[in-house]
């Protein structure tokens, strides 16, 4: 017969088995990422943007004048330190896999707002956050059935 303490275990480590593989299928492919940043007189934002081939971004740009610096990879989209007032609208497309680089420089009175949707690739640091989770779970749920074959003193 399991004890309480083993049946805890049991359901904890199965919830946390269960949170990281769920989060292991969320991170799989690419992330969609809805941007909406406000950047102060004088401040400079950068982004990087790794995205496989053929995936579309947009990006939106609205304040009273801002220096904009954007390098697409192979023969995409490419922006060499150009200035614009009022508003600019962006949309490209990855040509090839690769990473996108903006600077965004705020030369004007008031504050930009950037918004825009971009798509990226799934960073490769999150796999190995997930399989440390579910890893977590195996281990509860192994210590928690080492507490119904042999029991410590204190338990």
């Amino acid at each position: 017969m399991l004890s309480k303490k083993t049946i805890i275990g049991i359901i904890v480590g199965s919830i946390i088995i269960a949170l990281g593989a769920v989060s292991l299928i969320v991170h799989v492919g690419t992330l969609t990422i809805n941007e909406n940043y406000l950047v102060e007189y004088g401040d400079q934002i950068s982004y990087t943007i790794p995205a496989p081939a053929n995936t579309p971004q947009s990006m939106k740009i609205i304040g009273d004048s801002f220096n904009l610096n954007l390098k697409s990879p192979g023969n995409g989209l490419q922006i060499l330190n150009k200035s614009y007032t009022e508003e600019l609208k962006l949309d490209w497309v990855h040509s090839e896999e690769g990473e996108t680089k903006i600077q965004i420089r705020n030369t004007g009175n008031t504050e930009l707002e950037i918004t825009g949707v971009l798509i990226r690739s799934s960073d490769p640091i999150w796999f190995t956050y997930d399989l440390m989770v579910i890893i977590t779970g195996v281990v509860i749920i192994g210590f928690s059935m080492g507490l119904t074959f042999r029991k410590p003193k204190g338990f």
